[in-house]
């Protein structure tokens, strides 16, 4: 188990470096190459209305002038290591690890993602809880009860979830339950610091909006499983031993379905870290998201890519667990 465990560590540390090769190279590379210049480069650092002057003191100063390979090997030594950024009215230090700097807020850009991370962790980790649950206690249901009329319910609902758009079940969803009903307060955030109660209240309704996108597919693939499952020569084995068939179909017909699941909840997790830009934009939740968006309207790259590289950092993460959960879940798969 620890040399699998060491070989896992070994190939995310790679993948991770791949990911930064091919971030930097989308957002510094191929603007190069489709013809953008050291100064249109800097404009994206500087925001709108910067002028001409500031934009290629900037350029210089990030030494977009110099090799793609040599504005790599800085930009990776910045992350790694730290590095400073002249800002015009003196030289800001960006510890390590720095995504970037921003020069419309002067300020670094990893503090900024730190503050906004608790919300996104906190919409995705109570989405991705009742989405687990709900989705795969449907889909079980579903199967077990093939062709009736609660399976046809069920099945059609988990279809309307997967088709309707978030921004429209969101602003329907604020529209009833808070603005119409008063069930739930209105679009915004309560920090989970400042009031539990509070903090539970203003996500419940981003929780169950966004789940219930998620739980759908979780449904029907839980569904698919179970059906291709329960007819495999160990059920009947294991019911003609006289099992229970609660101990059947969880223990024997579940967990041979969860393989395939874990594997979509790797990238549905590390996607969301990354921000649910949708649902934190209806809600009005300064998450990773808003935060990623509010910096392409500002024209302010390292937002971007900061968000970016934390999306993938959580992504690779979210795999590395997966794999090691594999071998738990699915007794199949070997650690040697």
């Amino acid at each position: 188990m620890l040399g699998y465990l060491v070989r896992r560590l070994l190939a995310t540390v790679l993948l991770l470096l791949v990911i930064s090769i091919m971030v930097f190279g989308i957002f510094f590379l191929l603007p190069r190459l489709a013809g953008a210049s050291p100064e249109t480069l800097a404009s994206r650092y500087v925001g709108r209305t910067a002028d001409k002057q500031t934009v290629e003191l900037v350029a210089q100063s990030m030494g977009f002038n110099d090799p793609v390979v040599v504005q790599y090997g800085r930009w990776a030594k910045g992350v790694l290591v730290g590095t400073d950024y002249d800002n015009g009215a003196g030289t800001e230090h960006c510890p390590a690890p720095c995504f970037g700097y921003s020069f419309v807020n002067n300020r670094p850009i990893f503090p900024e993602l730190l503050d906004r991370a608790p919300v996104t962790f906190s919409l995705a980790i109570g989405a991705a809880i009742i989405w687990t649950v709900f989705g795969i206690s449907v889909g079980m249901i579903s199967a077990l009860a093939r062709g009736s009329v609660m399976d046809r319910g069920f099945m059609l609902v988990a279809l309307a979830g997967v088709s309707l758009p978030i921004f429209w079940t969101g602003a329907m969803a604020l529209s009833l339950f808070s603005y119409k009903w008063h069930i739930t307060p209105g679009s915004g955030y309560v920090p989970l610091q400042e009031s539990p109660v509070g903090w539970a209240q203003s996500l419940t309704l981003p929780w169950i909006t966004l789940a219930l996108l998620f739980s759908a597919q979780y449904a029907r693939l839980t569904r698919a499983g179970m059906l291709e499952t329960m007819n495999e020569d160990y059920i009947r084995t294991a019911r003609a031993k006289g099992l229970k068939e609660s101990r059947v179909v969880i223990k024997h017909g579940l967990r041979g379905t969860l393989t395939p699941l874990l594997t979509i909840f790797g990238l549905d997790f590390g996607l969301l870290i990354g921000g649910a830009i949708l649902t934190e934009t209806v809600f009005s939740l300064p998450g990773l998201g808003k935060y990623a968006l509010e910096g392409i309207f500002s024209d302010d790259l390292p937002k971007v890519l900061g968000v970016t590289l934390f999306a993938a950092f959580f992504v690779a993460v979210a795999n590395l667990v997966v794999d090691l959960l594999y071998a738990v879940v699915d007794p199949r798969v070997t650690t040697s």
